[in-house]
């Protein structure tokens, strides 16, 4: 019984020794793929980024070569530090913290020690750094940008930081990414995919050659090309016009819901945001707090839209059926309503009805309509939120959804704004509280690119695709969103927009607008001078007003849908009438026969009038919680 016992604990013990090194030898391969770690040296291979190309096929951005010096800290051995240092140009502390970082992030992973070398710094470098163990040089591609202009749709590209390696693994310190505009926004489409090469090392660490004769490496995969829907001589133009000037332009093609031009000012060659001097040069512009070259005025920046919004309002009030288009109001010089307040106006002939209204940018004409609307309804607060609902419709009040990586929602405001600001129950508030926004003044904010886009609707008499920016992908349409061929349709009925864009057709006629009329080209439009307020020390300050203009041609199948925002521009048809019209001829016609008003748009700077105190503010802010007042001047 002893002996049978024995027998079966010393075969019991050898089956589990037997089968345990099985596992171990056979099965886990966790110690193997240590093993592989220690032995197996991974090389990335980086493709060329995508091309970037405008609507008619013009090169924007290509690639550059660029070499960085990398470091893997474990394979690192003694060397001369103060001879490296002189060879890269560098500091002794300096160089001791970067391979600290690098120690830290990874000890086997590479990481860089000295970004973007030159050809000429690479072939000194390159044969020199052979004696250096754990150092090596990385070839990347940088942009190479065709053009000065864009930076503010363009965007850059930066290193990854550790949030993004933590986000994506195909990251690792080192690579670079888009950071804004396209290249954030198609990242994945334009960076391609890396080429892996393995290389086997042996016990004295030195490559032996490919690991299992290089079965398991791949080979780049290059980004894809992108086609925009912009046109690089427009936008060339219209950065041109702008010079000396802030503010934003968005042209859009109504028909497609494509972004022909998008335009910020100031603005910056996007090459600075390239190289070794990318940091220095990012720093500078960061830090310009008066004129604000990285803040994208078309997308961000958010302001009354001032009198371009009574075309909306004329649009609400047919839709509702509270005014037709022959009845007419009085005007004496403005809006007379409450306990003598008044809703300033300038000259024009009196009464008015609609097209005139729209013509002549009568205050009076659309306080009365916009009275009606609200009206209409049991209690103010109903109809306020049939009157934001229309509004929704165009594409107010929410982000526009874009296919680019910024942007703002404006304000529309609706019941329960003003249910809060004026503390209702406590305090009623009827239709004559809110008697700015029939002028686009007050609580409504907006954005170029919104007002973009209702222009483009006005100009289809009612829809729009969403704006976007990209045109085409190398190789696969299917990628571009559906969301951008899908039709948006608004709450107005397609006959209301008729008198609307007439009165839009006169204003170049005879209206507000006469004196900046293109021959040979059926311009619809609309001027707007928008009050501009900032706070100082808690006390609201007016500034200088806000030249606008929103505009479509021809009539009769529109081309060009445009907004024009000037800050401190003075009145609409000064600084942003100009501009908009010769946008649209040179987008027409391709050349400019109103020589008068270029010239007079390209010598006139407002720099003087942002050197002014209490001027450079960017945008109008909204607090949300004290409302704005009624405005005493004429609005354009």
């Amino acid at each position: 019984m002893r002996r049978i016992l024995l027998f079966t604990v010393v075969l019991v013990s050898g089956l589990l020794f037997t089968g345990r090194l099985f596992y171990l030898q056979i099965l886990n391969t966790s110690y193997a793929g240590l093993s592989e770690n220690n032995a197996i040296k991974r090389s990335f291979d980086y493709p060329q980024r995508g091309h970037i190309y405008d609507r008619n096929g013009e090169l924007l951005v290509s690639n550059q070569p660029s070499y960085d010096v990398m470091v893997i800290p474990r394979e690192v051995e003694p060397f001369d530090t103060l001879e490296l240092c002189q060879m890269l140009k560098m500091t002794k502390e300096a160089l001791v913290t970067r391979l600290e970082k690098a120690r830290v992030y990874s000890p086997r992973l590479p990481s860089i020690v000295i970004p973007q070398l030159t050809k000429s710094e690479y072939a000194y470098l390159q044969e020199k750094m052979r004696k250096y163990e754990g150092f090596y040089i990385q070839k990347r591609s940088l942009r190479d940008y065709q053009i000065d202009f864009g930076a503010n749709f363009l965007g850059y590209i930066a290193e990854v930081n550790q949030s993004d390696i933590e986000a994506n693994p195909y990251y690792q310190s080192g690579d670079l990414r888009g950071r804004t505009g396209v290249e954030k926004q198609y990242e994945d489409v334009l960076r391609g995919v890396k080429g892996v090469k393995y290389i086997q090392k042996d016990r004295f660490n030195r490559d032996i050659g490919p690991y299992k004769n290089g079965s398991l490496d791949t080979l780049p995969q290059p980004g894809k090309d992108i086609t925009l829907t912009v046109d690089a001589a427009l936008q060339r133009y219209g950065e041109e016009l702008m010079v000396n000037k802030r503010g934003g332009i968005i042209a859009i093609e109504p028909a497609t819901g494509e972004i022909l031009a998008l335009i910020s000012a100031p603005n910056y060659d996007p090459a600075l945001l390239v190289g070794r001097e990318r940091s220095a040069n990012f720093t500078k512009l960061w830090y310009d707090t008066i004129s604000k070259p990285l803040f994208d005025r078309s997308l961000q920046a958010e302001y009354p839209p001032g009198s371009p919004f009574k075309t909306l309002n004329a649009l609400i009030a047919l839709q509702e059926g509270v005014v037709n288009t022959e009845e007419s109001f009085s005007c004496h010089g403005g809006y007379v309503y409450g306990r003598g307040r008044k809703l300033g106006c300038h000259h024009h002939p009196s009464p008015l009805s609609m097209i005139p209204g729209i013509a002549n940018s009568c205050n009076a004409y659309f306080a009365n309509v916009y009275r009606r609307v609200i009206e209409k309804y049991d209690s103010p607060q109903e109809g306020m939120d049939v009157w934001n609902n229309h509004l929704a419709s165009f594409g107010l009040g929410d982000f526009m959804g874009t296919d680019l990586p910024t942007g703002r929602p404006g304000f529309i405001p609706d019941s329960k704004f003003y249910n809060r600001s004026y503390e209702y129950p406590k305090y009623k508030w009827f239709s004559t509280a809110t008697i700015s926004n029939s002028i686009g003044q007050g609580e409504v904010i907006t954005t170029p690119i919104q007002l973009a886009n209702v222009t483009a609707a006005i100009a289809n008499r009612g829809w729009y695709y969403t704006p976007h920016i990209i045109k085409s992908i190398e190789g696969d349409e299917k990628q571009i969103p559906e969301e951008y061929r899908t039709k948006h349709v608004t709450s107005i009925d397609p006959a209301n927009f008729e008198p609307v864009v007439q009165g839009m057709y006169d204003v170049y006629n005879y209206g507000t607008a006469s004196a900046v009329r293109i021959a040979d080209i059926d311009i619809c439009g609309k001027t707007g001078t928008a009050e501009n307020y900032t706070k100082i020390n808690g006390e609201r300050e007016q500034l200088t007003d806000h030249s606008i203009f929103v505009a479509f041609a021809p009539k009769d199948n529109p081309k060009i849908a445009i907004a024009v925002f000037v800050e401190n521009g003075y009145w609409g048809s000064r600084y942003a009438g100009k501009i908009a019209s010769l946008m649209i001829e040179k987008h027409i016609k391709g050349e400019i026969t109103r020589t008068d008003l270029e010239e007079w748009v390209l010598t006139h700077s407002l720099e003087d009038e942002y050197a002014k105190p209490l001027s450079g503010q960017p945008f109008y802010i909204n607090d949300g919680k004290k409302l704005s007042g009624i405005p005493e001047k004429p609005q354009l």
